[in-house]
């Protein structure tokens, strides 16, 4: 058994998350963590929302909140969404807790102790009429390169040119509207990431194994020198983590908080704190997944995250930790996503454009969405949405395969032989075959769920749904009973312990339809383990009891109609549509 801990990036607090958002991070991560702890492994799987940053004060102002107020709420509809979609992580925290507070400011105390924290004094917008330094997004004005009127002071939204506020022409506060600012000198806490580039560039190379996006991101960054200029981890914000060190007020930092990307990656831990405290453990078993020296040099760990997130954590965060104690455990793996886009297009909330996750569960059932993202997921290259490719894969893979399997089995079963399963005769050669024909796509299926290689396992599991429903076509119970009633009992059998065993191995990605398949069978096959590819295989398909009670089950899939994708495609085409 192996300690394996997964993390996926944080989703930020302002607002209800696309699916380009969920399965760039959150989605398969869940996939991983449901696989390995069916393998039996112990698995710590943390999340937790990204609450500190100008956009949550600015969404918090948008809605008449205090920004602890809007938090909190958000906090809870983000928490209840991911209920919904069944991702089982282990803690979902947040990283404007006490715990992350106390952390944030030892881990700056320990790299200022290290000498890699220096005070850089710089210049910044300074609203008379609002009485407060603007950071970057509390700063609007017309783009010095287009022309756009309505760009923020970190980047255009129009040509995504980079910017700093002050290159603005015309610039304005986003909360009084003022212009009535000025350029005034502050200081600010840099961390002197240049010092860590040699230790950053060797454990970069050591992970021979890391995705192809993974490692191009981090390399690119780390020879143009653009992820490892030093970095500043202060901003002039109300909400935050005070930049504070021994209990007191960092001098020359007042009125500052710690950046949002200092201490969001920390939240990490400081939520395997909380979770160690919500398990009543022991006060150091969150250090025994952390720290080298207390036992981490044992445990797997694996993150989940879009494209954008990469440099962030393959040079800041392990930056963060070298720099303030070696004992920090790092990264083993990290698993990058590109983009999704919808219908050719971007996501966008303000355009109306795209499905974001309460609407998705409004339409259909998670399982849906989970299975079309996970088989259609960003790795190599940039996924597209598309409703008729949804459609197709819910109606031919779920509906036609998966679902019609199911349905014929239960169905003919209750017709003709009652509520229990018959015994008949023991297997016969069509049996074995197809027990030898799925024994070869598990072992290709486990492997590249083992790799993280999401596109490759679903079209093996795909590939198994068929094996059984040819089986099923094949054999016809449903004929062979009007002259062998034992034969058609054998062929019902086998019928259900390949049921269940695939039921077993969809959990991952179909985690709800597994279940009613379970239920279907008996409650004492709930929470079983993953099939091993070294025992008996043929074994694994004498798993379910004779005489075991059958309960109706209802189609698992509906099948989406032409008319209707029409509808879906008007309603969330955007409001230019």
């Amino acid at each position: 058994m192996k300690r394996i801990l997964i993390t996926s990036a944080l989703p930020y607090i302002n607002g209800i998350k696309h699916l380009g958002n969920l399965v760039g991070s959150q989605l398969p991560a869940d996939l991983y963590a449901r696989y390995m702890r069916a393998k039996g492994h112990e698995v710590a799987f943390i999340c937790a929302t990204d609450e500190h940053g100008t956009p949550a004060e600015l969404a918090a102002i948008e809605n008449q909140k205090s920004t602890e107020e809007y938090c909190t709420e958000m906090w809870q509809v983000q928490k209840d969404l991911s209920d919904r979609f069944f991702l089982s992580f282990d803690f979902f925290g947040r990283s404007s807790s006490s715990s992350n507070h106390e952390l944030t400011k030892q881990f700056a105390k320990n790299l200022d102790k290290n000498g890699l924290l220096k005070k850089v004094e710089e210049t910044q917008l300074y609203s008379i009429e609002d009485k407060r330094f603007l950071p970057d997004r509390y700063v609007i004005g017309t783009c010095p390169e287009c022309s756009y009127e309505r760009a923020r002071g970190d980047q255009c939204e129009h040509c995504t040119r980079q910017l700093e506020a002050s290159e603005l022409i015309n610039p304005r506060s986003v909360l009084s509207g003022t212009k009535n600012l000025e350029l005034i000198k502050t200081n600010h806490l840099y961390l002197m990431q240049s010092k860590l580039k040699d230790k950053l560039l060797e454990w970069i190379e050591s992970n021979k194994n890391w995705p192809i996006l993974t490692t191009s991101i981090a390399k690119k960054w780390l020879k143009d020198g653009e992820g490892l200029q030093d970095r500043s981890i202060t901003r002039d914000l109300n909400w935050g983590i005070p930049v504070e060190k021994n209990g007191k007020q960092w001098e020359g930092m007042e009125n500052k908080v710690f950046y949002v990307w200092f201490d969001a990656p920390i939240a990490y831990i400081s939520s395997t704190v909380d979770w160690a405290m919500s398990k009543n453990e022991h006060s150091d078993y969150w250090k025994s997944w952390w720290l080298y020296d207390h036992g981490a040099e044992n445990v797997h760990y694996v993150q989940f995250m879009a494209k954008d997130n990469i440099p962030f954590h393959t040079l800041s965060f392990p930056a963060t930790l070298l720099g303030a104690n070696s004992s920090w455990k790092l990264v083993d793996f990290i698993k990058g996503f590109n983009w999704l886009t919808y219908e050719g297009g971007k996501f966008s909330t303000s355009q109306k454009r795209g499905v974001f996750m309460n609407q998705a569960l409004d339409l259909f059932p998670s399982d849906y969405w989970r299975w079309w993202l996970l088989s259609n997921a960003p790795e190599t290259s940039d996924a597209d949405f598309t409703w008729q490719s949804f459609q197709s894969s819910v109606n031919k893979d779920l509906a036609d395969v998966l679902g019609n399997f199911v349905s014929r089995l239960t169905k003919f079963t209750l017709s003709k032989f009652g509520k229990l399963i018959p015994k008949g005769t023991e297997y016969g050669q069509d049996e074995l075959d197809t027990i030898s024909e799925i024994e070869k796509v598990f072992g290709k299926y486990d492997d590249a769920m083992t790799r993280i290689e999401i596109r490759k396992a679903t079209s093996y599991l795909r590939k198994i749904w068929s094996i059984g429903n040819e089986y099923l076509q094949r054999s016809q119970p449903w004929m062979v009973i009007k002259t062998n009633e034992a034969e058609a009992a054998k062929i019902i059998r086998f019928g259900f312990n390949l049921m269940l065993f695939i039921s077993d191995i969809s959990d991952p990605f179909i985690p709800e339809t597994a279940k009613k398949i379970k239920e279907c069978i008996g409650n004492s096959y709930s929470n079983r383990q993953w099939p091993s590819v070294k025992q008996n295989f043929v074994s694994i398909f004498e798993n379910v009891e004779v005489g075991e009670k059958v309960s109706p089950i209802e189609n698992l899939f509906t099948k989406i109609e032409d008319g209707y994708v029409l509808d879906l495609e008007k309603q969330f085409g955007g409001i230019d549509n």
